[in-house]
């Protein structure tokens, strides 16, 4: 039995310097059939030009799993803490990705 439980576990590795995390305050979300793209962005005050600090391409049943994962840990986090204030956000700024127009 131990050498069962043994051969599903997976050492993550952690670096130091992904470690110490990113900070993003706005996430942009595109997909294709094969994939989802998520690109985290930090936009600062006062500035009109925001980077993408990291983007994370993930398959769809990834995305799917992931989705749900969050959902689980937002509400085990509002069940500690309680619940998550939403105050009105302001309008997403206008994105423009100089890409053609979508055509069918």
């Amino acid at each position: 039995m131990a050498e069962k439980k043994a051969q599903n576990q997976v050492n993550i590795e952690l670096s130091e310097e992904v470690s110490e995390g990113i900070y993003s305050n706005l996430a942009i979300i595109s997909h294709s059939h094969s994939e989802f793209v998520v690109d985290f962005i930090r936009m600062m005050p006062n500035l009109p030009k925001a980077k993408v600090k990291a983007r994370v391409i993930l398959t769809p049943q990834h995305a799917k799993r992931f989705l749900k994962a969050l959902a689980d840990n937002v509400t085990k986090f509002e069940n500690q803490f309680g619940k998550i204030d939403e105050p009105n956000a302001p309008a997403y700024p206008n994105m423009n990705f100089n890409t053609p127009p979508a055509q069918a």
